[in-house]
């Protein structure tokens, strides 16, 4: 058998068995940083759009944004139209759920099927 290497830690903060952040509060970009190396992902610019709309809008309205809401954030504010359904899912290959509200800080919507 195979031993898997334990996931990366992730500094100052507690993560639940999926790992998604235990307390949201405890999000920062160093935070971030270090939940999306355990996703295998290499924060862009754009990643770093998307994930401070989220905390943006989860500080505003203190509910987790709906992929609509960002999608609609990429086609007007960050300029991609039409593509910004496609590019939101190749910025997080593995659905909005698992890795953008993840890396986000945000708990797991256990209402959502997808993602």
């Amino acid at each position: 058998m195979t031993d898997i290497p334990p996931a990366p830690a992730v500094p100052g903060a507690a993560v639940d068995d999926e790992g998604y952040l235990v307390d949201p509060d405890d999000w920062s970009e160093t935070v971030a940083a270090a939940l999306a190396e355990r996703e295998g992902l290499r924060l862009t610019d754009l990643h770093w759009q998307v994930l401070r709309f989220m905390r943006a809008f989860l500080d505003e309205h203190q509910l987790i944004p709906d992929a609509r809401f960002v999608i609609r954030f990429l086609a007007d504010d960050a300029g991609l139209g039409g593509a910004a359904r496609q590019r939101l899912f190749e910025l997080f290959p593995y659905g909005y759920v698992r890795q953008a509200c993840k890396i986000a800080g945000m708990r797991r919507p256990r209402a959502w099927s997808t993602g």
